[in-house]
């Protein structure tokens, strides 16, 4: 679920932070522009580990802070297709059902994923998986908001949320609302299989 990922980076130190130790002072700075954001095609960053190399520093003209080239590990969320989570159900809609880990939340299990049959109750807002109690008969199982789930991974995505470009007239509006509606990194999810699903459903 969590990875090292290596990577570099100038780092700016403003003179306000030179009476702290580079290392110190650097780490602060790369864990403020890190930490807690999305990097395309390496996941949700969560903390650094080390740092590895320090270049040396130098100052631009017109610019009193010091820049330093380093080399660091961060800690970064990203699971491996085919691992197993453990999580709670955020919402359902049409789409499927949301799951949250509490720190990540754009976790989608969608509809062809679920244990089958399943069906979309509008009234409750919950998927229903259509339990065949083996006599015959099918016993409803919801799949409310707050219940635990275990689920596997099965895809990830990731988009670019950066303005492609300056929005003019009527578009500046569809711009805004598109940039709102994309996802920096999406996982896909299934239950479909003995296992998974809500806990409850095999605890009993």
């Amino acid at each position: 679920m969590f990875i090292l990922s290596e990577m570099k980076h100038v780092t700016r130190i403003p003179p306000e932070l030179f009476h702290l130790k580079l290392n110190d002072a650097i780490a602060g700075e790369l864990n403020k522009k890190l930490a807690n954001k999305v990097v395309l095609n390496v996941g949700l960053c969560i903390a650094l580990y080390d740092i590895t190399n320090l270049k040396e520093s130098y100052i631009i003209p017109g610019d009193g802070a010091s820049h330093t080239r380093v080399s660091f590990r961060y800690v970064v969320f990203r699971p491996f297709i085919e691992e197993v989570l453990m999580g709670k159900i955020r919402s359902c809609s049409q789409e499927g059902v949301h799951v949250t880990l509490g720190f990540f939340d754009d976790i989608l299990i969608p509809p062809n994923a679920l244990q089958h049959p399943a069906r979309f109750d509008e009234t409750e807002q919950a998927w229903v998986w259509e339990y065949d109690t083996g006599d015959g008969n099918k016993h409803d199982l919801f799949m409310d908001t707050g219940e635990n789930i275990r689920f596997r991974v099965t895809g990830e995505t990731f988009q670019e949320t950066c303005p492609a470009g300056p929005a003019t007239g009527n578009t500046v509006q569809e711009a805004g609302e598109n940039a709102e509606n994309k996802v920096p990194y999406l996982l896909t999810g299934s239950i479909n299989e003995p296992g998974l699903g809500l806990l409850s459903w095999w605890d009993n």
